[in-house]
């Protein structure tokens, strides 16, 4: 039971929460259309999070939030530029500044020194859940123990923080996300603000994936970002019920593909475990594939559960 509170309940907890936040604002992006946003989003990230790191030597959350959101809001303004200006096709001006900005991170962190600390590219790809050690658990009464608790590892709290506000900033404006992202024509005709609400959503895409960049990397931020809402968007057409979805699908993504990624490999036969954020980003692109196969063989079925 230690053994389990030390080692599987944080990376769990890591999984989970940076699942939820980065399903929460997946809906809105699967909806309007810019689910591949957030893997540009996720690139971008890379130079801003590395340079905050270089300036205060530290990788505390609002150092590397600050960078990363900072590197989010320049992309964007590049990318306006080269649309509005260069007349560039909005997909190729984002996949242009994406990719630039990424490799101009990779240069950085060569160069400057970083690639040889714990701010490596394993590190920004496939996260870090599995350092995600509770050194404080010494058995089921550290769970009510305040002083144990403390000890949790710091990255949890700094997502649960990221959850709390994503989840707040979406309920307060869900009926204007709604009507933008059903109706952008609609939306600007009544006069709602469709620019700020559009920065909102881009604030909040760019905290969750900050959250999700520190311990689980940009392919499980990437993957529960838009893997658990396409998912729910296949079985129903209502929002509230298709946030609901994602996160059910979301949270059983990080039980089974943990569970695979830790107890898989043993019971086969093989001594080291799966990479966990890996293994629960693929489970959530199975249970996608497999929503899709259903809907294809009953369609019938799955639109009249569309209501």
């Amino acid at each position: 039971m230690t053994t389990f509170l030390q080692i599987d309940l944080p990376a769990l907890l890591g999984a989970l929460l940076a699942a939820l936040v980065c399903a929460l604002v997946g809906n809105l992006l699967v909806l309007t259309r810019r689910a591949m946003f957030s893997d540009a989003l996720s690139h971008v990230m890379l130079p801003g999070v590395l340079v905050a790191f270089l300036l205060t030597g530290s990788t505390a959350a609002p150092a590397v939030l600050a960078g990363g959101v900072v590197a989010a809001f320049v992309a964007a303004v590049l990318v306006h530029v080269l649309v509005r200006y260069g007349r560039v096709d909005p997909s190729a001006a984002l996949g242009i500044v994406f990719t630039t900005l990424f490799a101009a991170g990779i240069v950085l962190m060569e160069q400057s020194g970083a690639a040889r600390t714990s701010f490596d590219v394993h590190h920004i790809l496939f996260g870090n859940l599995e350092t995600l050690v509770w050194a404080g658990a010494s058995g089921p009464g550290s769970l009510v123990d305040p002083q144990a608790l403390a000890l949790l590892p710091a990255s949890i709290g700094h997502m649960a923080l990221s959850l709390a506000i994503v989840a707040v900033v979406l309920y307060v404006l869900r009926t204007q996300l709604a009507v933008v992202a059903f109706d952008p024509v609609f939306a600007a005709a009544s006069g709602l603000r469709v620019r700020l609400l559009d920065l909102a959503l881009l604030a909040a895409t760019a905290l969750a994936t900050v959250a999700a960049f520190e311990a689980v990397g940009a392919i499980l931020a990437l993957a529960m970002i838009v893997c658990p809402a396409a998912t729910a968007r296949l079985l129903t057409r209502r929002l509230d019920a298709q946030v609901r979805w994602s996160l059910a699908i979301a949270a059983t993504s990080v039980g089974v593909g943990y569970a695979v990624a830790v107890l898989g490999p043993p019971a086969l036969g093989f001594p080291i475990a799966l990479n966990a954020a890996g293994t629960i980003g693929a489970v959530s692109g199975v249970f996608f594939i497999a929503a899709a196969a259903l809907q294809r063989r009953d369609g019938v079925a799955i639109a009249g559960r569309r209501a």
